[in-house]
């Protein structure tokens, strides 16, 4: 699920009204053609990979539409994975959502990465210093994903959750990768097509490459406006005892109250919480 920007709802009792609003791209712009004897599968895991991206459940009609294909078609894949436990269909409404199985799936996998268990003190004391909303990030198979997500005290609600893919060109988190990750890394997004998700997005390959130059200088990211107008983010890297990179760690909030140029207390928060992760992985720097 390649979800570019985090979707924002107001979090005061009986809003619940949307701010901005990712767009779901088509399966066909998700992934390639199927091989034709996997067809079938790979159709029941883009809309497995679709409803886990949903804010609420949706119905058959809108799923068969996303995907251009019979209801009836789209029906069968709902019933098997119902079955399963990975999607549940609401008696009252008849729309679908994920199961309660693929969110405990979810949580163990996520319980594999040892940076998970390590930087949740530090992420909760972050989370109560600065009052933001918190996340951590890793590179799988050279897509950034989200690992865990604590919500502020901020009246804005961030409704990205663990296993959300973030643009590497765009994201604070992203540009810490490409600053102290692999260096194929940047090659790789540089040579690659870089949506802009605002009109303040980074797309030009010279000023990403300048961008990550500084942000390797200074050693921290932000990235305001650049993928929700009005958001911004303050990210960090974590190290392992090799000095590898193996997370990131930001705040998330308004820009009014993260700045474009962050204030001294927010960046030394933020800063300390990724040495205090990197130091119990071992690192020594």
């Amino acid at each position: 699920m390649l979800e570019q920007g985090p979707m924002l709802k107001k979090r005061s009792a009986g809003s619940g009204g949307q701010i901005a609003r990712r767009n779901v791209p088509p399966a066909s712009a998700r992934s390639g053609a199927a091989p034709k004897d996997t067809g079938t599968l790979d159709l029941a895991l883009q809309i497995l990979d679709y409803l886990a991206e949903q804010a609420s459940p949706i119905a058959l009609t809108a799923i068969a539409q996303t995907f251009s294909a019979s209801k009836s078609t789209v029906y069968r894949h709902l019933s098997a994975l119902a079955r399963h436990g990975f999607v549940r269909r609401d008696v009252t409404t008849g729309r679908y959502a994920i199961g309660v199985k693929l969110m405990a799936l979810g949580e163990t996998s996520r319980g594999n990465f040892e940076i998970v268990t390590v930087s949740r003190d530090a992420l909760l004391k972050l989370r109560d210093t600065t009052g933001q909303a918190v996340s951590l990030c890793t590179l799988l198979d050279d897509d950034l994903v989200v690992l865990d997500l604590m919500h502020g005290r901020s009246v804005v609600e961030f409704t990205t959750r663990p296993g959300t893919r973030l643009a590497l060109h765009a994201s604070a988190h992203g540009k810490i990768w490409l600053a102290f990750g692999p260096e194929a890394l940047i090659k790789k997004v540089l040579s690659a097509p870089r949506p802009a998700w605002t009109s303040h997005t980074l797309t030009d390959a010279k000023t990403i490459a300048a961008e990550v130059q500084a942000v390797r200088k200074r050693g921290w990211s932000t990235a305001p406006n650049q993928v929700v107008t009005g958001v911004n983010t303050l990210a960090a890297p974590v190290l392992d005892h090799r000095g590898v990179l193996v997370g990131s760690i930001a705040i998330v909030g308004s820009t009014q109250f993260i700045a474009p140029k962050p204030v001294p207390a927010q960046l030394n928060a933020v800063l300390e919480a990724a040495r205090s992760v990197s130091r119990d992985l071992g690192w020594k720097g």
